[in-house]
């Protein structure tokens, strides 16, 4: 396993040692340890006491637990490691330009905690070497490349670099005119909000970079609303009034965030606070994620149910599946058919195009869903 911690915070800000091996989390038995050796040693473990503490370790099925401790049915042949085929857009190590105007810089391979569900759980294995820390070439493809207005800094998780670091990436990027948007993923605010609320330094370069028309974007990563504590909730209040503007997005995933009641006090609590939902995003095939899969057709319908528990400022998600295609937005299921459209498209005759699927109750991915001839349709 590869977990790679140079240029990271962590011990020098934020509260909570990080724990990388299962057997150093003592409200398991020896005997769920034993069990789990196999699939940390295929898939890593990493976290730490803050957001191991949310735990109730006495209900078997938490959802906090379900997200960072590793499930034994992650070893079951399922997916692929790239379910996305993001090989097939990289341009550069470390940079990926899948839409025109949006380029991704891959910075770092570590994350405050790793998702049992994550993606580009690739990245933290050995024989993987896709992040560029330099992000040199990746700011210069960007300066070359005027039709690129936004940038997503991700990776891994980039707010587990030092800030010293994320001032030299953030510093370079603003110097780049037709550059409007700087968007960072993270899911910090909810697994160690200590980073943010102990560090004047990050809340200085926020408010130096992200300016009244080219803003820095924090695509948070709210699971679960009792991810939502007192800290985290001060963690994104701080990153607003240093004028950062914070959403949120986050996979639709069996036991963590599949019920309509959880979606619905997440979505809620949320945009009190200002964060409003951005995508729900259909969890990808990827290897190691069969305990995690939802079918598309009842995760269409939960979401649906979730919604009339909302208020408009509340349900201004879209579900949405990142295919390697684009990202494709499932806009309505009936009894016959699914309708889908692309939001966002690699090829450009794609954008904004309506797809209808045969329903398929069973199907949890494009790939296995059958479109309709709408010519035949059309007769």
């Amino acid at each position: 396993m590869k977990v790679t911690t140079a240029q990271m915070d962590f011990g020098r800000v934020g509260r909570g040692k990080c724990i990388y091996r299962i057997e150093n989390i003592p409200n398991l038995s020896d005997l769920e340890k034993e069990n789990l050796k196999e699939v940390t040693k295929k898939y890593a473990f990493r976290s730490n006491e803050y957001y191991l503490s949310l735990i109730d370790w006495n209900d078997p099925d938490d959802p906090i637990r379900r997200l960072v401790i590793p499930d034994k049915n992650e070893l079951i042949s399922w997916g692929r490691l790239d379910a996305s085929n993001e090989g097939a857009v990289t341009v550069r190590k470390g940079v990926q330009h899948k839409y025109g105007t949006t380029v991704l810089l891959l910075l770092t391979e570590t994350c405050g905690s790793f998702c049992r569900y994550c993606f580009r759980k690739r990245l933290f294995m050995e024989h993987h070497q896709e992040v560029d820390y330099d992000a040199t070439e990746g700011i210069e493809y960007v300066r070359r490349h005027p039709e690129v207005n936004n940038v997503l800094l991700t990776g891994g998780d980039p707010l587990v670099l030092s800030t010293r670091r994320l001032e030299g990436i953030l510093g370079s990027l603003r110097e780049i005119d037709h550059l409007r948007i700087i968007r960072i993923g993270t899911k910090i605010p909810a697994f160690n909000p200590f980073r943010i609320i102990d560090d004047p330094e990050l809340l200085r370069i926020i408010r130096r970079y992200s300016l009244r028309d080219r803003r820095i974007y924090f695509m948070c990563h709210y699971d679960h609303p009792r991810e939502l504590t007192a800290e985290s909730r001060r963690a994104i209040q701080l990153i607003q009034d240093a004028g950062g503007i914070c959403v949120n997005q986050n996979p639709i995933i069996r036991g963590i965030s599949d019920s309509p009641e959880v979606m619905s006090e997440l979505w809620n609590e949320l945009s009190y606070i200002g964060v409003p939902q951005y995508y729900v995003f259909q969890n990808r095939p990827t290897a190691g994620n069969e305990p995690y899969h939802v079918p598309i057709v009842e995760a269409y319908f939960k979401i649906e149910k979730a919604k009339r528990k909302c208020s408009g400022l509340a349900k201004r998600a879209k579900y949405v599946m990142s295919h390697e295609s684009g990202k494709i937005e499932v806009v309505g299921v009936d009894d016959v058919f699914i309708y889908l459209k692309y939001h966002r498209a690699k090829d450009s005759e794609d954008e904004q195009r309506l797809v209808i699927c045969h329903r398929d109750d069973q199907a949890g991915w494009y790939d296995e869903l059958r479109p309709v001839n709408l010519m035949h349709l059309a007769v």
